[in-house]
């Protein structure tokens, strides 16, 4: 018990006892005590008072008092004068991050559980046309209509930005990120992507030209070294060995062109106009003759196919994605290694899966096996004819297809390389 509210309960005891005593000898105790009791309730009562109307009046100073009313009035005033610099400082803080929200030149909204504008910054309101304080409280998908974007917000699945045309600029393009917090408030972050998508198709179309331009060269220096070959007993021997690298350097040049002019056919065409229902297990069939001429009959090549599954899709992006994870197996496993294919389906869609025994990946290597030309080993890679973007193929081939490519792997214990594809493009054919 607080030391004044004890020394308050004594000195309201000590008056009763003295009241009631001096009441009795006078025949009038009860009187007495309920006269005393009565006095310090009103004198509480008054105190009370004076709390309530300096509350009211919010002065700076608490009223004077004595005993536990002073205490009272003094911890209620530290109390105040406590929370007043809390919220000072609270309210200093939130001026510096909307002072600092404002200096962004990304846009950054605000959003309520209900799908409303709370607060944006004048970069938002250049990017998106917002106008302060009309928009206010209105409905975001009200003020940019745009049905992709619209789906993408209430779908609640922002693991990937969006990038759209700006709502008020179409020369524009702009990428947006969304964040969840709170209880189902959401922050949108904008970003001025015109540059960044003016560099990648300039990047695509550099790449795109320097392949065809590549190509013809190529052709006519491969078709000469093939008639050198040809005559290549009529060469000096110390010309043959020279030939026979030039030749294998050729071939690995018109690969990397093949590839390159893949990815850049995958990165810029429409894939919906080359979607058709194709027989996986026959295009694994062909793949598998295809690995076994490739391998020399030197691996042992087994197939578990779904003969029923289908799937909407291009058959040529599939086969160049799939037979690309079917020879990697054959290129980086040594002879006498066992390949498995599986074709399957479960309530996630369907999936390839390539499994082999070889010697299997570092862990620290899979995040960035399917960047452009990474090698887990240089020397390796070109041993083996590799380009450096059969995996970059197979990832952009997956993402065409709203799919994905996983891959596991243990030094020693083999790999696994997954394609997984999305349930809405598979379909069964009876038997």
């Amino acid at each position: 018990m607080a030391p004044a509210l004890r020394k308050e309960i004594k000195n309201f005891l000590f008056f009763l006892l003295f009241a009631t005593a001096i009441g009795w000898f006078l025949g009038l105790a009860t009187e007495a005590a309920l006269a005393i009791s009565l006095l310090f309730l009103s004198r509480h009562l008054y105190q009370l008072g004076k709390l309530l109307r300096w509350q009211q009046k919010n002065h700076q100073l608490p009223p004077e008092a004595q005993g536990v009313w002073g205490v009272v009035f003094d911890n209620l005033y530290t109390y105040q004068r406590q929370q007043q610099n809390q919220q000072l400082r609270l309210k200093q803080v939130l001026d510096r991050i909307q002072e600092s929200s404002q200096a962004l030149t990304d846009g950054v909204v605000m959003i309520d559980s209900k799908g409303e504008l709370e607060w944006w910054n004048r970069a938002a309101e250049r990017l998106l046309g917002l106008r302060s304080p009309s928009d206010q409280g209105r409905p975001l998908t009200h003020l940019i209509r745009e049905p992709r974007f619209v789906d993408y917000f209430e779908k609640q699945s922002y693991q990937e930005p969006l990038i759209l045309p700006s709502p008020i600029a179409e020369s524009r393009t702009l990428e947006y990120q969304i964040t969840l917090f709170g209880e189902n408030d959401r922050l949108l972050l904008v970003r001025d992507f015109t540059r960044m998508q003016r560099l990648e198709r300039m990047r695509q179309d550099f790449i795109a030209n320097v392949s065809h331009e590549l190509r013809t060269p190529l052709t006519v220096l491969s078709g000469y070294l093939e008639t050198f070959s040809d005559h290549a007993e009529q060469l000096p021997t110390k010309w043959q060995r020279g030939l026979t690298l030039m030749r294998q350097q050729s071939t690995r040049m018109e690969h990397l062109v093949e590839d390159l002019l893949t990815l850049s056919r995958l990165e810029t065409s429409d894939l919906e106009t080359a979607v058709e229902p194709v027989a996986i297990d026959q295009l694994l069939d062909s793949i598998r003759c295809d690995a076994l001429a490739l391998s020399g009959n030197q691996h042992e090549i087994s197939l578990d196919v779904d003969r029923q599954l289908r799937i909407h899709a291009s058959d040529k992006e599939l086969r160049s994605a799939f037979s690309n994870l079917i020879f990697n197996a054959i290129k980086y496993t040594p002879p006498g290694s066992h390949i498995q294919i599986r074709w399957y389906h479960d309530r996630a869609g369907a999936h390839l899966e390539v499994t082999d025994d070889g010697p299997g990946i570092d862990p620290q290597h899979l995040p960035r096996l399917t960047e452009r030309f990474y090698r887990v080993d240089q020397g390796r890679a070109t041993s083996t004819g590799g380009t450096g973007l059969g995996l970059a193929i197979v990832k952009h081939v997956m993402l065409r297809h709203q799919g994905r490519l996983s891959i596991s792997s243990e030094q020693g214990m083999g790999s696994c390389f997954t394609c997984h594809l999305p349930v809405t493009r598979i379909f069964l054919v009876s038997p």
